[in-house]
């Protein structure tokens, strides 16, 4: 059991926890981390106010990095988005053309429009009708997906 000494110089029992007789230094004096007499080595105070400013300044600086990056994410997705959401609303009007085969995977088509606004999907690209195209417009050159949507190449 440890003990203390009280200013009448009677030993008492030291019943401190543990955590508060470790708090107070009891190596050798020269090699203390703190002051412990007048002649020790002056200690000067931090500056507060300076080590809050650099602080708040770096994570400042921290924080609108990380947010300009997902920023640049958020975007990103966006824009992935936006790709699927036109590839699907061209899917949905393919889907309710006329197609008179069975599409495969890879493949390139030509959608058209008719004099009464139906589309057809061909194989067959508008240079090779020659002068007389049976349509009233070409649309897109589509490649048909893995996931049977329909990517647009023009």
């Amino acid at each position: 059991m440890n003990t203390l000494e009280n200013e009448t110089n009677h030993i008492v029992p030291d019943n401190r926890p543990k955590f508060l007789k470790d708090a107070i230094y009891q190596g050798e004096l020269s090699s203390a981390p703190y002051a412990l007499s007048v002649s020790s080595p002056k200690i000067e105070p931090l500056d507060k106010r300076l080590m809050k400013a650099t602080a708040h300044e770096s994570m400042q600086h921290q924080a609108e990095r990380q947010i300009q990056m997902l920023k640049k994410q958020a975007e990103l997705l966006m824009k992935q988005a936006r790709e699927i959401e036109h590839r699907l609303e061209v899917s949905h009007a393919i889907y309710k053309a006329d197609i008179n085969f069975e599409p495969v995977v890879n493949g390139i088509y030509h959608l058209y429009s008719r004099e009464d606004d139906s589309q057809q999907l061909s194989m067959v690209a508008p240079y090779e009708w020659g002068n007389k195209m049976p349509f009233k417009e070409f649309l897109h050159t589509v490649r048909l997906m893995g996931d049977k949507t329909w990517e647009v190449l023009s």
